[in-house]
């Protein structure tokens, strides 16, 4: 190790020169040099970032120049290659966004855990929800695990880290939230009365289909001429449409949320109102095909007059309308339709797994609040049931 004086604008100090372990990756000579009040400790500094490359690799002089910022750009891009779907790298993008408000310039080797559990509580501070503060959590702590794994730090400043939660209160105990996520069904057939009486085009079709497939609205609208069966009465679901920018031109098709396509048994009704609806698409094609220059000729059951899809959002729009319209003070979202099914299944006897396999769902737990809810009513009715059926026995007990 060479050690000598140096001049800086405060004055002498010390500066030693030690030689590092060869680059892994490269196999160039690597050489840490550090600076101290004394030449012991210049010494002691050089021999301790020596050490830390020996046991795991980090150089601290290149961690603490680079930023946090830095980091989550290069994992991100390393996160869209792993195939994801576009509408999870958008949620991405909007978590590195918060993350940055906080660390942007933060060399990523100075974050501390006290530092990131601040961070947290400040969100909560500032009104996130706490399903946003929770994915700012999870998309954090890939960030970091990146950086470990790139020789960037050595610990995870997240680990440990808590999300803060709001505290459950015993109304909220007894508050049925699970209903306000589902049409029942009496609210089903009041809204479906409104869409034949009010409806605009396509909105019979569109939310019928909902309620009696279970289907994503995004598999929905992404839905094409040759998905659809008549003659088994079947629909095979395979992919879901996205468009990030609303833009009907600028849309794609991507696998289903589970990655795994289904075929699902439809009511012959709506099959024949589907059936109706691709034969007048058809004609259009023909007659308007060669007159429209812009014709997107990708046979989409829910096509507008130039071919091109309708959007999820269009469905939303379409339904606010129409909830308006009943004063219906439920909060819904065409995503709603999905949980009614569910219910619909469940009233009909149908079992879990099977609701599960129709619906696309591989984690039960959305299924099973739904599935629980409506079978635990039905307990109630059945003993109502009965003794109803056996009022006479029963009136016998004198009581």
């Amino acid at each position: 190790m060479k050690c000598n004086k140096v001049k800086i604008k405060s004055g002498w100090v010390w500066e030693c020169v030690g030689e590092a372990p060869r680059n892994p990756r490269t196999g160039r000579r690597r050489q840490i040099r550090r600076r101290g009040k004394t030449q012991k400790e210049a010494k002691q500094r050089v021999e301790d970032a020596i050490r830390a490359l020996e046991e795991n690799g980090i150089d601290e002089n290149v961690s603490k120049s680079i930023t946090f910022e830095k980091v989550a750009e290069r994992w991100l891009e390393v996160y869209k290659a792993s195939g994801v779907k576009r509408g999870s790298v958008r949620i991405r993008e909007k978590e590195v966004k918060i993350l940055n408000r906080y660390f942007v310039k933060a060399p990523i080797i100075e974050i501390s855990h006290h530092m990131y559990q601040q961070m947290l509580l400040n969100l909560n501070k500032e009104g996130y929800a706490h399903n946003t503060i929770s994915g700012v959590n999870t998309c954090a702590n890939m960030i970091f695990k990146y950086a470990i794994r790139n020789k960037l730090i050595k610990e995870n400043p997240r680990d440990g880290a808590v999300v803060p939660k709001k505290a459950v209160t015993v109304e909220d105990l007894e508050r049925d939230s699970v209903e306000e996520t589902f049409f029942e069904s009496d609210e089903l057939e009041k809204f479906l009365d409104a869409v034949l009486k009010i409806g605009l085009e396509l909105d019979k079709e569109w939310f019928y289909t909902l309620a009696f497939t279970g289907m994503r609205p995004g598999e929905l609208v992404a839905l094409k001429k040759d998905d659809l069966n008549f003659e088994k009465n079947t629909i095979r679901i395979t992919k879901t449409l996205y468009s990030e920018t609303n833009n009907m031109r600028k849309y794609t098709l991507d696998t289903t949320k589970t990655n795994k396509a289904r075929i699902i048994d439809i009511d012959p009704r709506i099959m024949n109102m589907l059936k109706k609806l691709v034969r007048e698409n058809d004609k259009h094609k023909l007659k308007y095909k060669m007159m429209l220059d812009d014709y997107h000729d990708e046979d989409f059951v829910f096509q507008r007059p130039n071919g091109y899809p309708y959007l999820v959002k269009n469905i939303g729009d379409r339904m606010r309308r129409l909830m308006k319209h009943i004063n219906l003070e439920k909060k819904l979202t065409p995503h709603a339709f999905r949980h009614t099914h569910i219910s619909m299944l469940a009233e009909a006897g149908t079992e879990l797994p099977t609701i599960m396999e129709r619906v696309g769902h591989e984690d039960p737990n959305t299924t099973l609040k739904v599935y629980t809810h409506v079978t635990n009513k039905m307990k109630v009715k059945s003993i109502e049931n009965i003794s109803n059926n056996n009022r006479e026995i029963l009136k016998k007990l004198n009581l």
